[in-house]
């Protein structure tokens, strides 16, 4: 055979092999899926058959369907263009983000329903409406009154309605009759825009917490959509805000850009940000925060006036959000002093910044910090008992580390359950995510944190990880602090009422410290790993909507 000739055959094989026309391996992922959308599917069907509703098998048709053919586009952008993380971030969060939104429908979530109230107060402000009547109820549209009561149709009024245990509202309790009722009221308005008030109480924090639910609620309102309208819309405006202050973070860190990318692929991030919770500000502003200040600490060359405005505005924000994160602001402290130019100026940096925390702090829970300053006695009314004050706390430290060594030791799991997002909804152990996958999520969290080959420099020095970890633990125990004075009785051993989501906003910085010489991976395979947990949350979702519709 002459130089050059191909045996019969092979020139069709190397055009096979060659880059490009090969079967991508991540298209497996979608294969696998395919599979579980139609074992799922006897789940919806069997639901569909027993409660009559055939519409839930359209709606778990176009989920599969927009399902795939999203995560076909991301894998796409993973491995075929691999753009930039931080882009595909932005698009993972969006398109999963607005699954879990519809699956998960509007006022599921943890809290939700007191989220909603407060976003729809700022609403009416904005909308130069009186936001609550004397006694501080918040105004509704009459024909938005069926949210809170399921009971009412819309157009119905809730004035005299008193809360009892059979007052039923939209989505708290998640059942197939959710998406029946979802099903039948539709997106339109009544066009009525008489307003009445309701007996749910509003969250009393800043403001600016609940700017983007309220500015979707006043787009609805001005268009004229219904109360499931508002919800969609409150809930986009959130998503959208923490798309855009996660992206930014994201661009913005020096490195462990894949651990924030994982951090924001767990279920629980995903469904708190497609919800009302005010939970979805303190995860952009924290996030936001460590980014910003990793980029001084270690990539930028100096701290310029502007950075320092920013770190000030976070603070800002973040701080009467939830009182506990404010020990984040612990970690502008790894920024070195010369980057300021000077102790004066690192001085002057750091007055300002904690002028401004301190200024919204008593703007904003002034009267809150006063009572638990001065509370002799407490009163926890949901055990109908007494509780824990921080006078008790400091005259019995013995006492107080053995609740705290207790909590660990009885609550951890669950911590980690909830921090990942085991269960979802309003805590709902039906609604969960399962435990396989729970943990399997978690390990690649850790794989995600390790040192990756080609030399990765490891940014951080003994001294730094050692007091990244000690405000990590302090933002964990003022936390569990919080909880001990306002939620535990005192017939109580252990602290009760932390939830395992309460940990996700400093969990990105915990897992960067991690990395270090020791353990090394031989391979980096941060986009496969990330490109499984997006892939896990698509089947997550499918079996979380075939859940729903058998649960009758």
């Amino acid at each position: 055979m002459k130089k050059g000739k191909n045996k019969p055959g092979e020139g069709k094989l190397a055009e096979m092999s060659a880059p490009g026309r090969h079967f991508p391996l991540w298209t497996a992922g979608l294969l696998i899926l395919l599979l579980f959308a139609a074992w799922h599917f006897l789940d919806v069907r069997a639901g569909a058959i027993q409660s009559g509703d055939r519409f839930l098998l359209s709606w778990y048709g176009v989920l599969a369907v927009v399902m795939l053919a999203f995560l076909g586009g991301a894998g796409y952008l993973f491995f075929e263009k691999k753009l930039a993380l931080e882009t595909v971030f932005a698009v993972c969060v969006l398109g999963l983000g607005a699954l879990y939104l519809t699956v998960l429908p509007p006022l599921s979530a943890p809290d939700e329903v007191s989220h909603f109230i407060s976003a729809y107060r700022l609403s009416n402000t904005l909308m130069g409406q009186p936001g609550t009547d004397e006694r501080g109820r918040v105004y509704i549209r009459k024909q938005d009154a069926f949210i809170l009561d399921t009971d009412l149709v819309p157009g119905e009024s809730l004035d005299g309605l008193e809360e009892t245990v059979d007052t039923e509202v939209l989505g708290q309790t998640l059942t197939e009759c959710t998406y029946r009722k979802i099903h039948g009221t539709g997106l339109l308005g009544t066009g009525d825009q008489e307003m009445e008030t309701t007996v749910k109480p509003p969250v009393e924090t800043t403001p600016i917490a609940y700017l983007p639910q309220a500015l979707g609620i006043v787009l609805g309102r001005l268009t004229g959509l219904g109360g499931l309208g508002l919800l969609y819309l409150g809930r986009l405006g959130n998503l959208l805000c923490y798309t855009g202050a996660a992206w930014y973070a994201m661009k913005r860190l020096p490195f462990g850009k894949e651990v924030l990318f994982g951090v924001g692929l767990l279920p629980m991030t995903l469904h708190l940000a497609a919800s009302f919770s005010y939970d979805t500000m303190v995860l952009a502003m924290s996030f936001l925060l460590t980014a910003v200040t990793l980029s001084l600490a270690f990539g930028a060359a100096d701290v310029r006036k502007r950075d320092v405005a920013l770190l000030a505005v976070i603070m800002g924000i973040l701080g009467p959000c939830k009182m506990v994160y404010g020990v984040l602001m612990g970690l502008c402290l790894l920024i070195p002093v010369r980057k300021f130019g000077g102790w004066r100026k690192w001085a002057l940096s750091a007055l300002f910044v904690a002028a401004v925390y301190g200024a919204a702090m008593i703007l904003v829970n002034s009267r809150t910090i006063a009572m638990y300053a001065a509370e002799t006695e407490s009163y926890v009314g949901w055990a109908d008992e007494a509780g824990y004050t921080l006078g008790w706390l400091i005259h019995n430290p013995v006492k107080t580390l053995r609740l705290f060594y207790n909590t660990v030791l009885i609550k951890g799991e669950y911590y980690h359950l909830t921090m990942m997002g085991n269960w979802l909804g309003n805590l709902d152990p039906v609604l969960d995510v399962p435990y396989v996958l729970v943990w399997a999520m978690t390990i690649v969290l850790l794989l995600l944190a390790m040192k990756k080959p080609g030399g990765e420099t490891i940014y951080f020095s003994g001294k730094q990880k050692l007091w990244t970890a000690v405000v990590c633990l302090g933002c964990a125990g003022a936390t569990m602090l919080s909880m001990l004075i306002a939620w535990t009785p005192a017939s109580s051993g252990h602290i009760m009422g932390v939830q395992g989501r309460y940990f996700l906003p400093f969990l990105p910085v915990f897992l960067l410290i991690l990395k270090n010489n020791w353990i090394a991976l031989t391979k980096n395979r941060d986009r496969g790993l990330l490109y499984f947990m997006a892939c896990a949350n698509g089947y997550a979702l499918l079996r979380l909507f075939s859940i729903v519709s058998i649960r009758i």
